[in-house]
């Protein structure tokens, strides 16, 4: 389901990507929300990636189903991780993350798109 189209539940989603790495649980190197889902590259720290992408969806889920007054799951069970290599350019990784928007046509550039974050730019 598109819930990120709603600006304020994508805001919502944010705010806990920060919170979470404000804990010390990892480092968030880039992240955009997209209408249905996040990509996200993050280096887990404290936590495992495990336990940092349950608190995200166990955290975001309560705020975002307030801010709808609805109830029950949000996020489908699991989520798809890749793990980078050594010689993996970050810095592009990054890039290509925050430019999902422009791929699914639904920013004509990155400044555009206001759900984005990353530690370079």
């Amino acid at each position: 389901m598109p819930l990120f189209v709603d600006f304020r539940a994508g805001q919502l989603l944010a705010r806990e990507l920060k919170a979470t790495m404000d804990d010390g649980s990892g480092d968030s190197l880039a992240w955009v929300i997209m209408p249905d889902h996040l990509h996200w590259l993050v280096i887990p720290k404290v936590s495992s990636l495990p336990q940092i992408v349950r608190r995200i969806k166990a955290r975001s889920a309560l705020a975002i189903n307030h801010h709808n007054q609805t109830k029950g799951p949000m996020w489908q069970k699991g989520y798809h991780d890749h793990a980078l290599r050594r010689d993996e350019d970050i810095a592009a990784v990054a890039r290509y993350i925050v430019a999902n928007p422009l791929r699914a046509a639904i920013a004509t550039s990155v400044g555009d798109y206001p759900l984005w974050d990353a530690t370079w730019l």
